[in-house]
């Protein structure tokens, strides 16, 4: 039993005992209750069947001989186009005949009496451990399960604000609406406060506005068999596949209004009814809801609905744009190369101080996501991000809003052509030395004036160079080549 335990989570799944005989119930609520959150018992078809209507059993553990209509009878358990557990059934009776009838009627498994506690637990444990992996392979299958930094990088004030917001709401079950513009990062801090959160069950993510209409509400409540044309067989919705953990809806604002309601009940009820179904379902998901729209404008004019914004807004979470935390480029730029270069299969690329101050005077208007495209497209292409600019706006234009910061190294031909009283900017070499360049020198100018200095210093090896430098080695031949034909005109 301790093998068993310490293997699954049962903290989401629920039992119901059916057995005549008080002794049997007690035994086994008693062993089941340790490791279950919800064990039930009922003494009758008749007892169990209202229980059923009140709540949402995985497990059916249901003695075939019992006082008016016997276990393999309880057609509304065993119905395939409605059932939603497995079921053991028990019996006195070593009879063939009795277990193929069971079998047949849908059994996972059927255990004769007497049996020792240890017989009956593995049965439930071979049982359990098929449900929660046919949920977790459906989550699988949903990408759930995908590799996600779930680090929030970034020392700017407002980052370490929001971190510091996470971690205290982080453990609460209420609702939580992180808002942001879109590129900010919101699925990436619902999957922090899912995993800070500790609970036990998954993180199903769904996007509202990539679902059709008319097939969102059978893909967050599930499915009978018949329910609709082509429902052919049921399935469980994403809410049942949460159970236990945290279901993300992003772009909550797409969400069709007619939905809304629905999704209102099933968080104040905590229960979903699937599409066709009679009976509702307990659930136990938290969940974390996120929009790039201003929800209480959408509210006042009538898109969303009032009551519904305030059942998901008991907790917020305010994700700051990334021009209000350009603080912060450096570590994203570094986490976003070194991840990049890994999946491409590349060097890592050392950016240059050039190259930072270029993407920290940009404004993002796509935000991190933007950055990290752009860092792959560079990567790709062994362009730096302030030299990709340059070639994409033509080579006189100016960086982002004028930046023109030279690079770590300043060469010995800028420092001897500089005289004592003439205008310039500070800059610093790698051991924090200062230099200066006249700022009357185009950008153009500096560039050149660096990059032959870095050549000399690695004795005219334009590959270490390169290396140096964060750029390939095409990207200096191309620039030599141009110098040459300058020079020739």
């Amino acid at each position: 039993m301790s093998e068993f335990s310490s293997s699954l989570s049962w903290a989401a799944v629920s039992v119901l005992v059916v057995d005549d005989e008080p002794g049997m119930r007690a035994i086994l609520k008693k062993a089941l209750s340790k490791k279950f959150a919800q064990v039930d018992t009922a003494g009758s078809i008749e007892e169990a069947e209202e229980l059923r209507k009140r709540c949402h059993f995985d497990l059916l553990i249901v003695d075939i001989n019992l006082p008016g209509r016997s276990g393999i009878e309880w057609h509304e358990a065993l119905d395939p186009s409605t059932r939603r557990s497995d079921v053991i059934f028990m019996t006195g009776y070593a009879d063939l005949d009795t277990a193929i009838k069971a079998l047949r009627a849908g059994a996972s498994d059927f255990i004769l009496k007497p049996f020792n506690l240890e017989q009956m637990m593995q049965s439930v444990s071979r049982c359990i451990e098929r449900r929660l992996v046919e949920r977790q392979n459906f989550a699988l299958q949903r990408d759930v399960e995908r590799t996600f930094p779930v680090d929030i990088i970034g020392d700017a004030v407002k980052t370490q604000q929001m971190k510091k917001l996470i971690a205290q709401v982080a453990p609460s079950i209420a609702a939580v609406l992180v808002e942001g513009e879109s590129g900010t990062g919101k699925e990436l801090v619902a999957r922090a406060l899912h995993q800070l959160s500790q609970r036990t069950g998954p993180f199903v993510p769904l996007n509202c506005g990539a679902i059709a209409p008319d097939l969102l509400e059978s893909e967050l409540f599930g499915h009978v068999s018949g329910a609709f044309t082509g429902a052919k067989k049921g399935r469980e919705g994403l809410f049942r596949v949460a159970n236990g953990g945290t279901l993300f809806l992003d772009e909550i604002g797409e969400m069709p209004f007619s939905m809304q309601s629905s999704l209102l009940r099933a968080l104040e009820q905590k229960a979903i009814r699937p599409v066709g179904a009679e009976r509702e379902v307990q659930v136990d998901v938290r969940i974390i809801a996120a929009t790039n729209r201003n929800l209480k404008e959408e509210v006042d004019e009538g898109r969303f609905r009032r009551d519904l914004y305030y059942r998901l807004n008991v907790l917020t979470v305010d994700l700051p744009a990334l021009r209000d935390r350009v603080e912060d480029i450096p570590s994203l730029t570094h986490h976003f190369t070194q991840q990049l270069a890994k999946d491409l299969g590349m060097k890592t690329i050392h950016w240059t101080h050039e190259d930072i101050k270029a993407m920290q005077a940009y404004d993002w208007p796509g935000n991190i996501r933007e950055l990290r495209n752009m860092m792959e497209r560079c990567i790709l292409l062994g362009k730096p991000p302030a030299e990709y600019w340059r070639d994409l706006q033509g080579d006189t234009a100016p960086l982002p809003r004028s930046v023109n910061a030279a690079s770590d190294v300043i060469g010995d031909e800028i420092i001897n052509n500089v005289s004592s009283d003439c205008r310039c900017s500070s800059i610093y070499d790698a051991e924090g030395d200062q230099f200066c360049y006249p700022t009357n020198w185009t950008l153009k100018e500096v560039e050149k004036a660096h990059i032959m200095q870095v050549v000399d210093s690695h004795d005219g090896n334009k590959s270490a160079a390169a290396r140096q430098l964060g750029v390939a080695r095409k990207t200096l031949e191309r620039k030599y080549k141009e110098w040459i034909d300058e020079e020739v005109l």
